[in-house]
């Protein structure tokens, strides 16, 4: 079945997921402030990274509404509100709403567009599904480590990294101190969750 794009139920939940996407990079980019409050840096990094993204997310969409340039097309969606100033509660909130995208509804908006004969938008919304269910387990992963006591703290030597100056070293606890900026432990991230952690050389 193939309708016009501006009387599809398609061009509807492209603006919903545009309007998610938009939301919820400034939910990150809230939750990045409370973290640096709290000294927690490096979380705060991730939480602005994933706030790009969802930005980039935001641009797929919209990109695909184009066609609608000029024209005000009315939407009813639901989108969440979280005013906490408990970072493990943002965490949580984030690891769900990333899953629910993942899970139910980009999948819904991709069969619809795929019935409607909208193959372009139908990829988009599986392939971001699929982005969206790594950020959910990032976020999950976060906030175990959180609650448990783990987060600058493991059971077995680990690789940390400074996100200040890229210092690395491996031990069970990240330094509270790095030796060399000088920057708070909230600056260390495990290695491996750390942007331009070191390429194994292949042999």
């Amino acid at each position: 079945m193939s309708i016009p794009f501006q009387d599809s139920e398609t061009a509807k939940n492209l603006l919903r997921a545009f309007a998610g996407e938009s939301q919820a990079r400034n939910r990150y980019d809230f939750a990045a402030n409370l973290c640096q409050k709290q000294e927690l840096q490096a979380m705060a990094f991730i939480f602005q990274a994933t706030a790009k993204q969802e930005q980039a997310h935001a641009k797929v969409f919209w990109d695909h509404l184009q066609a609608l340039n000029g024209q005000n097309l009315p939407i009813y969606g639901a989108y969440p509100i979280e005013g906490t100033n408990r970072v493990l509660e943002l965490l949580r909130a984030a690891q769900h709403n990333e899953h629910e995208e993942h899970g139910s509804v980009y999948p819904s908006f991709a069969a619809i567009a795929t019935q409607e004969g909208f193959p372009e938008a139908a990829a988009s919304f599986r392939q971001i599904a699929a982005i969206e269910q790594l950020h959910g387990e990032r976020f999950g992963l976060l906030a175990d480590q959180l609650e448990s006591g783990a987060l600058f703290v493991s059971q077995i030597e680990t690789g940390w990294m400074c996100l200040n100056c890229g210092h690395t070293q491996n031990s069970l606890e990240a330094p509270k101190q790095c030796p060399v900026c000088n920057h708070g432990q909230g600056w260390f991230i495990r290695l491996e969750l750390a942007p331009w952690s070191p390429v194994v050389k292949q042999t």
